[in-house]
């Protein structure tokens, strides 16, 4: 299983009227510098066998952002899992469920960063984690520990790191 966890891209700081955080959708800007992202990492990522999101309009459209570069033709899953909320233990079963796919999970910072740190054994992610970042992991052979290894690292607008420390 290849796993990677991809923070929700930029993000209007206006709350729409009458509704709340949840509905703030990304900004024009960022679709545009958010499809060149992952167009540049369509290869390091593969093919990708099911996207995951967080429910909010933010991380639902960024998700849609990258089905589109992956070229995934199956559905975008909403999972409750990836709410800004949730502690990093909730995933555990999405991860057992689907084991045997390349699965992409779209959600919020600093649950990506947690999330990234604690399949990865460490006390903390040791880069940020900004809107639009894309982190690689594949789960180790075997009973391991840590369960996963890291692939790669990737904000935009940055080069992208094959080692982390």
């Amino acid at each position: 299983m290849r796993l990677f966890l991809v923070r929700h891209a930029d993000a209007d700081a206006e709350i729409p009227e009458g509704l709340g955080d949840e509905a703030r959708a990304l900004t024009a800007k960022s679709r545009t510098s958010t499809a060149q992202h992952f167009a540049s990492l369509t290869e390091r990522i593969g093919p990708v066998g099911r996207i995951l999101t967080s429910p909010l309009v933010r991380t639902v459209q960024t998700a849609q952002i990258l089905s589109i570069s992956a070229r995934f033709e199956g559905p975008l899953k909403v999972h409750r899992c990836l709410l800004p909320d949730m502690p990093v233990g909730a995933v555990e079963p999405v991860l057992t469920e689907y084991a045997d796919e390349n699965l992409v999970l779209v959600g919020h910072q600093p649950s990506m960063g947690a999330l990234a740190a604690h399949l990865l054994g460490m006390q903390s992610f040791p880069k940020p984690v900004n809107p639009g970042t894309v982190i690689g992991l594949e789960r180790a052979e075997g009973e391991s520990s840590p369960p996963f290894k890291f692939l790669f690292y990737a904000a935009p607008g940055q080069q992208v790191l094959d080692i982390i420390q």
